[in-house]
């Protein structure tokens, strides 16, 4: 692909992205117009797979939804190369429903997130996710780490272990 044909190609991935993130922004759940039929939303450990836009809709916006309300999407950085964009950033929201089984508690929390969509044809067919409900959880009260997360060695409170010689 020539150079420029490429920067073209990357261009209208990161629109079609920016299109279907702003309708996230605006609370559609209509998707069928940013996401292929068979899209498919991969997550992390928690997050779970989505395999079609209802299952989207239905595993993933409806439980988001009614646990995190008042939300705030804050993209920090959008990448795009070829047929793939990625971006990182957080939502701000208040945890106003359950939640991994933690009531709600109204408190306002911050949900990291990495996001990454091959878009074909205009519209998303793909979408490797990482969302860090660890985190979530730690600002509702819950350490998933039972304390030993390798945070504690960054804070100094333990020693890292060394691999033998």
């Amino acid at each position: 692909m020539a150079p420029e044909d490429h920067q073209k190609q990357s261009a209208e991935t990161l629109a079609a992205v920016k299109r279907m993130e702003d309708a996230l922004g605006r609370s559609e759940m209509d998707m069928t117009p940013y996401f292929h039929e068979d899209f498919q939303w991969r997550g992390n450990r928690g997050c779970g797979t989505k395999d079609g836009v209802e299952a989207f809709r239905r595993n993933w916006q409806w439980p988001l939804r009614a646990a995190f309300t008042d939300r705030t999407y804050i993209t920090e950085k959008f990448l795009a190369d070829g047929e793939w964009a990625a971006c990182f950033g957080h939502i701000e929201a208040t945890h106003s429903g359950p939640f991994m089984g933690i009531p709600a508690t109204g408190k306002r929390v911050r949900i990291p997130y990495m996001d990454f969509w091959r878009v074909v044809d205009g519209r998303i067919k793909d979408n490797p996710v990482s969302v860090d409900f660890a985190a979530v959880l730690a600002q509702l009260g819950r350490d998933v780490f039972e304390g030993q997360g390798w945070e504690a060695y960054d804070s100094g409170e333990a020693v890292p272990p060394r691999p033998e010689a």
